[in-house]
């Protein structure tokens, strides 16, 4: 096992789940953060095959929470700060719109990211890799949105890309880059089963991506490689 350590939120399910199995498959130390651990079958199923596996209960939307476990691991290196976590809300509607639902889009998958970000850029800092990943989404992208609607989850998205922009500006004093990666369309929970990609080559893809995230700094890079237009 190499020294490298990747945090990731969200880390229960889906895409988050597929990181862990992926990283955990290239010998990283793996900190798999979720709501609640004790409903997490499939990763306590990895901790049991893979006893360096680590498992802490997160809500990213508790930021007293969040700051508590930095304070815990506050004499740890975290290499990849990886922000998974995310949920698409109720459908928007216009003229029928939830404004708490939205609140709690945008508390889930722009906020949280960044309050994450501050909490453990110390961490990050003393890594030897330096890097947070956001997930993103191409809905988040203006350039892209051919179809309207879906106000929640794009607005979320399109807010995370300037967050992850400018963490790429503010923290490159501190040699630290931030990316964003677009999943595809994936079949998850959150993205049904019709969706054109498998959570395993979703997270297959992405892993490919971050061999050179560094290099890429500030980047909103899609799942074949390209960058997404804003």
């Amino acid at each position: 096992m190499n020294n490298r350590a990747v945090l990731i939120t969200g880390a229960n399910r889906g895409i988050g789940l597929q990181f862990v199995r992926a990283f955990i498959a290239e010998g990283w130390q793996v900190i798999a953060c979720c709501r609640h651990p004790d409903h997490a079958a499939d990763l306590i199923a990895l901790q049991e095959d893979n006893p360096t596996l680590e498992i802490y209960a997160l809500d990213v939307t508790n930021h007293a929470q969040i700051s508590q476990l930095s304070a815990q691991l506050k004499n740890r290196k975290i290499d990849i700060l990886l922000s998974n976590a995310g949920i698409t809300g109720p459908k928007a509607i216009f003229g029928h719109l939830d404004m708490a639902a939205w609140r709690e889009v945008l508390e889930v998958n722009a906020i949280a990211p960044l309050i994450l970000a501050q909490n453990f850029v110390e961490q990050v800092a003393a890594s030897e890799t330096k890097l947070m990943v956001m997930i993103g989404s191409k809905m988040g992208s203006i350039d892209d949105n051919s179809s309207g609607g879906a106000y929640f989850y794009r607005s979320s998205k399109s807010a995370l890309n300037q967050v992850v922009k400018s963490l790429s500006i503010d923290l490159a004093d501190r040699g630290i880059a931030a990316v964003i990666l677009n999943p595809g369309w994936v079949q998850t929970d959150m993205g049904g089963i019709n969706a054109s990609t498998t959570v395993k080559d979703s997270v297959a893809g992405m892993m490919q991506h971050l061999k050179t995230a560094r290099a890429r700094n500030g980047a909103f890079i899609d799942l074949d490689g390209t960058v997404i237009p804003w």
